[in-house]
């Protein structure tokens, strides 16, 4: 059975979220194992300490020590992005590529999306979420990663623009994986205004069932 690895508010959100969109349940067509951030623990390595990425048996299956991690007939993946490809090739239809060069294009804008955008989105993420946008140092902060965030947003900006979508003018995993590296900097407003095409795309992909239900989750989590 295919066995997931991770909580909500993690990486993992992709994964569940291509999972909903799949028709893959929780219980039923998948295993779900928590497991939490180490950083998140006073002692991760406690007797009474949670599963986390620092625990010797969750080492075991993923050296890495990350979250998303995924177990499948003995194949395991521990980049969320991987996953998420595996998982839509897997199970075919609409979400999944339709040829080589579809396939192709997937991982090109999934690589993208984790070195161009990944890094300086969450530097906004983070600092949103402590409340420090305001604060020199905290602005300063978003400032920067706003700056490195403009290039590869006008590059999606004029993608979307053009076709709606990722890959093959349709909805598919490249969607998901693209959009939810994209979300960390939504916080920061006045970036996501300067590219209309990119906020109206990310504002639709959020709007589908399947993202609605994942985040439910991650909120109850």
């Amino acid at each position: 059975m295919l066995t997931i690895y991770g909580i909500y508010k993690s990486r993992a959100t992709r994964s569940f979220w291509l999972m909903n969109e799949l028709g893959i349940e929780l219980g039923t067509g998948a295993r779900h194992v928590p497991v939490v951030q180490k950083y998140k623990l006073a002692d991760p390595l406690a007797a009474d300490a949670p599963l986390n990425t620092g625990s010797p048996e969750f080492l075991q299956i993923s050296p890495a020590g990350t979250i998303p991690c995924m177990e499948d007939d003995g194949l395991v993946l521990h980049e969320s992005l991987a996953i998420n490809l595996y998982l839509a090739r897997k199970h075919g239809g609409p979400l999944a590529p339709a040829d080589l060069a579809e396939e192709a294009q997937m991982m090109n804008w999934a690589l993208y999306a984790a070195t161009g955008i990944e890094a300086a989105a969450l530097d906004i993420s983070f600092t949103y979420a402590e409340g420090r946008q305001d604060d020199p140092v905290g602005h300063a902060v978003v400032a920067a990663a706003a700056g490195k965030l403009r290039r590869p947003f006008a590059v999606l900006e004029a993608h979307l623009a053009e076709g709606g979508f990722m890959v093959g003018g349709r909805f598919t995993v490249a969607d998901i994986n693209t959009a939810e590296c994209v979300r960390y900097a939504q916080a920061h407003a006045p970036l996501l205004a300067e590219f209309p095409a990119l906020k109206g795309w990310l504002e639709a992909c959020q709007a589908r069932p399947a993202f609605k239900a994942m985040w439910a989750a991650r909120a109850a989590e």
